[in-house]
């Protein structure tokens, strides 16, 4: 089965256009990790699971409107700096996490100029990737997003992420709560024949918003899983190893209604 799949990548890769996307196959068993919201326990206890575990994670960071400087609530931006050091991706989530889908160019470009400057002040790399807060869009934020020239963007969907047919704008998840166990180790395991399986993860726990808080236990049980089942588990600053985020951006054109939350 294994030697059928990677032949029909291969056949992919063969013809116009496909080949220039995929620069290797995608391996079987990638998961990606993201995290929103720039909260507390990403710092105090996602970060230190992900280095035990050997994981990856892209971290979509914003000072969240009114208790960014609540410590309790929020990670500082010496903490986000850190994360930064530790090698995982810093992504922007913009200033205020912003409805960006209700913004007009300049308020659009204000917000994610900010964290985008936050992080040259910082010494923190230059985020290659954006996540629409409450996944708010607009063909004005796609535009902004090109003038900025960022590789990805992650949206919602609850499906998995075929890099041969979404726009990287509009890179599709799953997020995780406190009552969908079940259906993220059903999704997880959609992670084959070239699909991606991204995981949008907010606090953990999330004291401020606990509808979409992910308990500790429950987080650590998604790790065993997929270190147990030999998971691939990177950022999506890492996917660019395999795929050629701008020449997919060239060839699809997005479609708002892939990216909106089921």
């Amino acid at each position: 089965m294994l030697k059928i799949f990677l032949s029909t990548v291969l056949l992919l890769a063969s013809l116009p256009g496909m080949g220039q996307i995929l620069k290797k196959p995608i391996p079987e068993k990638t998961v990606v990790l993201t995290f929103d919201d720039g909260v507390a326990s990403h710092y105090s206890t996602v970060a230190p699971l992900l280095l035990e575990y050997g994981f990856g994670g892209t971290f979509f960071v914003c000072e969240f409107p009114p208790n960014f400087y609540d410590s309790t609530l929020y990670m500082n931006w010496r903490q986000i700096q850190e994360l930064d050091r530790m090698g995982f991706d810093v992504a922007n989530h913009t200033h205020h996490h912003a409805a960006v889908g209700n913004l007009t160019e300049e308020e659009i470009l204000k917000e994610i100029t900010y964290i985008e400057e936050k992080c040259e002040t910082l010494g923190i790399k230059a985020p290659l990737g954006f996540a629409y807060p409450g996944y708010s869009m607009s063909e004005t934020v796609l535009e902004v997003l090109v003038k900025k020239n960022y590789l990805f963007a992650r949206a919602g969907g609850s499906r998995a992420y075929n890099p041969l047919e979404d726009h990287p704008y509009l890179i599709p998840s799953w997020a995780t709560d406190s009552k969908n166990e079940k259906e993220i180790l059903e999704a997880i395991k959609q992670a084959k024949n070239g699909n991606i399986v991204v995981l949008t993860i907010h606090g953990v726990p999330d004291l401020e918003h606990p509808w979409v808080n992910t308990p500790p236990k429950m987080f650590k049980k998604y790790l065993e899983f997929l270190k147990q089942h030999k998971y691939n588990v990177i950022s999506l600053e890492q996917l660019t190893a395999y795929i050629d985020f701008k020449e997919a951006r060239n060839q699809f054109k997005a479609d708002l209604n892939k990216g909106l939350k089921n």
